[in-house]
C-alpha cells in the first residue's frame, strides 16, 4: 500500500512540477518533510533494525525529490 502511495506522490509531483515548477516545490518539501519523520522514527529501533525500516522511507524520499526535479527539468527543455 505504502509503495503504490509513493508511486502515485511522484507521477502526481512530476506533473505538477513540469506544469507549475514554482508551485510544486511546497508539495515536494511537504512529502519530504513527512517521509523524513517515518526515516526518523523508524531509525530509533536499535541496533540494524533501524537502519531497516528507516530505509524505505529515506529511499522515498530520494524519489520524491527526483521526480519533482525532473519535471522541472523537462520542462525547462522545452523550446518555448
Amino acid at each position: 500500500m505504502i509503495i503504490a502511495v509513493v508511486i502515485v506522490l511522484c507521477l502526481v509531483l512530476a506533473i505538477l512540477a513540469f506544469l507549475l515548477p514554482r508551485l510544486s516545490r511546497h508539495p515536494e518539501r511537504g512529502a519530504q518533510r513527512s517521509l523524513g519523520l517515518g526515516a526518523r522514527a523508524g531509525g530509533k529501533a536499535p541496533g540494524i533494525l533501524g537502519r531497516i525500516i528507516s530505509k524505505p522511507f529515506s529511499t522515498s524520499a530520494r524519489a520524491v525529490s527526483r521526480s519533482g526535479s525532473a519535471g522541472r527539468r523537462a520542462r525547462n527543455r522545452l523550446p518555448f
